[in-house]
């Protein structure tokens, strides 16, 4: 990749909006009404609201913004979830656009964080017949100025280690030169896959739907592999038989699937 130290001087501040979105999935099988009701409750457990609040001000700082307000809320019978206010860290008058500076900030702070929000809910289910239970997580990471919500990617999907992680990044508006020209983009930027970790692209198969004219980045990832062990709530595979076993992994697979594309399957 070509480097440059090409500075690009604003008119003002940079106006660009960035959100980075999550859908992360768990998908267990948990076989009796008990089971289920098990896994709601553990689900509840882990991913309260102040769980979340923690792994959201984990990310605040992580892009270097400044927690200025928390409403949080547990829900009745199922659900969490948590809005956070963030503001920004001195302004900086000028912004850099080049290949260099996108490396720099994949692994360091470079700028500052306009006010904008992080926000996380929760949605727990299960299937009305079949064992099948799933819960939601959706997370979003919205930001202004010269700085991405991609910073806090890796901790994010790391943070839940889900089945299946659905992840949306927008760029949005506009922001001027001195000369006016405009600019609707501050980085290059062909896929969120540039900006996994190793151990993630490792562990998930991906696929992209990228609208590069409109700043649009849409990857959908899922696990390679399947143990069926690590899908059993409440007892190992031991507490079934083998056409059990081979019929619960069918519907495993059959709901991540479609949970992946986005369509049922007869």
């Amino acid at each position: 990749m070509k480097k440059t130290n090409r500075r690009l001087k604003l008119y003002g501040f940079n106006n660009l909006t960035k959100t980075l979105s999550f859908n992360f999935y768990d998908i267990c099988y948990a076989k009796t009404n008990r089971h289920r009701e098990e896994y709601l409750r553990y689900i509840d457990e882990t991913y309260s609201a102040g769980r979340l609040t923690q792994v959201l001000t984990d990310v605040a700082a992580l892009v270097g913004a400044k927690v200025l307000n928390v409403a949080h809320q547990d829900y009745e019978p199922r659900g969490a979830s948590v809005t956070m206010l963030i503001s920004e860290e001195p302004e900086l008058t000028e912004s850099i656009i080049d290949n260099e500076d996108i490396d720099d900030y994949r692994t360091s702070i470079v700028a500052h964080l306009d006010k904008s929000h992080i926000t996380a809910h929760t949605y727990p289910e299960s299937h009305p017949d079949g064992g099948i239970s799933t819960f939601r997580a959706d997370i979003d990471v919205s930001t202004c100025g010269r700085i991405s919500p991609l910073k806090a990617l890796n901790f994010l999907i790391s943070s839940f280690d889900e089945d299946i992680v659905i992840m949306d990044y927008r760029v949005r508006g506009f922001t001027r030169d001195v000369k006016g020209k405009k600019y609707y983009i501050d980085h290059s930027s062909n896929s969120i896959q540039d900006f996994l970790s190793r151990k993630t692209k490792q562990i998930y198969q991906m696929i992209d739907v990228n609208v590069y004219q409109e700043n649009i980045f849409h990857t959908k990832m899922m696990l390679r592999n399947f143990d069926i062990d690590n899908y059993l709530f409440g007892q190992g595979k031991e507490g079934f038989s083998n056409k059990e076993l081979t019929k619960i992994e069918k519907q495993l697979k059959k709901e991540m699937t479609e949970i992946f594309y986005g369509t049922n399957i007869n």
